[in-house]
């Protein structure tokens, strides 16, 4: 078989054997990277049954070549998967070093100046982009963080209502 027949064939099929192997190692990683995440993590995406269980049966695997027949079988499993792509940004939201991570906690100091900032009317914007945030609970880590800061007395408020904004928009942008 010649050259000339090999891109017949793809043309044919659509995708080379080189690319299914690429893609399929491409799930493989996606899948080692779950087994690293912490069973809260886990439990936040929203992955089938099937997976959640070879996962956990995974963790439990100690021998190496048990391990990478096994992960094999997590990356077939994730192929059949809703959107494995929407599955990797996700992972990727509680990779510190990732661009997603990196977005939301660019945007929850951007909501908490504001907060800070403005008061209820940034409030009132945040609880509209994330309906799920307590009101009051916001309203008060808000109030206390503007105190600290006219005061100019660090009590670590501030902090307090960041960790809570990026709870929130973590909960808002995984739903």
């Amino acid at each position: 078989m010649n050259h000339y027949d090999d891109h017949e064939q793809e043309e044919e099929y659509g995708k080379s054997k080189s690319q299914v192997k690429r893609e399929m190692q491409a799930l493989q990683d996606l899948g080692k990277r779950m087994l690293d995440l912490s069973n809260d993590q886990l439990a936040t995406l929203p992955i089938s049954e099937t997976l959640k269980s070879a996962i956990e049966e995974s963790r439990r695997i100690r021998q190496n070549e048990a391990k990478r027949r096994h992960l094999q079988y997590i990356g077939k499993v994730i192929r059949q998967e809703d959107d494995p792509e929407e599955l990797a940004r996700q992972i990727d939201a509680f990779d510190a070093g990732s661009e997603e991570h990196t977005r939301r906690h660019h945007l929850a100091e951007r909501w908490r100046d504001r907060m800070i900032a403005e008061g209820d009317s940034a409030v009132g914007e945040f609880l509209e982009y994330c309906s799920s945030a307590d009101v009051q609970h916001l309203r008060n880590l808000a109030r206390n963080a503007r105190r600290d800061v006219q005061k100019e007395k660090p009590t670590g408020q501030p902090r307090k209502l960041f960790r809570y904004l990026r709870e929130c928009i973590d909960d808002a942008e995984s739903a």
